[in-house]
């Protein structure tokens, strides 16, 4: 398989979409009301013989937009300090500019029409990204708005779990939950649950699929 053949390789596998996995955290849970604090993603890519692997995380810190909600519990269970001097947090329209780059990027290089995000309950996710647009007047959003691949789900069927770090450990991978909820460690192991999944269906498929060995005379 030459090179020039991945691109579509990995948009047959999608239906045109480029995977990318996505993690935010927030000030509560309402999209409309409370605040976007911080976003991860990482794109999925494909080699040449069709398995895939997470990319690069890009993450930033989110300034409140004006007059955002926060709730406490929120910031009990994430760690966020929005006021901390040395956050480095971006108002919101820089931060989807920086973390959609390299999805643009990445779809013009797999022939992609759109992006799907992946994540663990994604309509959370892609919620709070779809409000951000809308509240900044973003015209260049990647994601398709509504069209989500979940872990829940895949994990659900995979391995009979649908809580992240049960089914990140029945995957066979590392957790740690002293890093988790932080954007960049919840997409990594979204990622890497998400990879796995995809590569395991891939093997059973291959196997499947495989001629049976000629049996000699």
């Amino acid at each position: 398989m030459t090179t020039s053949s991945i691109p579509s390789l990995l948009a047959d596998r999608f239906r045109g979409f480029l995977p990318v996995v996505c993690d935010v955290e927030t000030g509560g849970f309402n999209a409309e009301r409370d605040a976007l604090l911080e976003v991860a993603v990482s794109v999925i890519h494909m080699d040449a013989e069709g398995w895939v692997h997470a990319g690069d995380i890009v993450s930033t810190h989110v300034q409140p937009f004006e007059g955002a909600n926060i709730e406490p519990r929120a910031l009990e269970i994430n760690g966020i300090d929005p006021s901390h001097p040395f956050r480095d947090a971006r108002p919101e329209r820089d931060a989807l500019e920086l973390v959609f780059t390299p999805i643009r990027r990445a779809m013009r290089d797999y022939g992609c029409q759109r992006a799907v995000l992946v994540g663990h309950n994604a309509p959370f996710d892609l919620g709070f990204l779809n409000a951000a647009i809308k509240r900044t007047g973003y015209k260049r959003g990647p994601f398709h708005p509504f069209s989500t691949l979940d872990t829940v789900s895949l994990a659900g069927m995979a391995y009979g779990q649908t809580v992240l770090s049960k089914a990140v450990q029945a995957a066979g991978l590392d957790w740690d939950g002293a890093a988790a909820h932080s954007a960049v460690y919840d997409t990594e192991r979204t990622a890497a649950l998400f990879c796995r999944v995809i590569n395991r269906w891939k093997e059973l498929t291959d196997a499947y699929e495989r001629p049976a060995a000629t049996v000699a005379a």
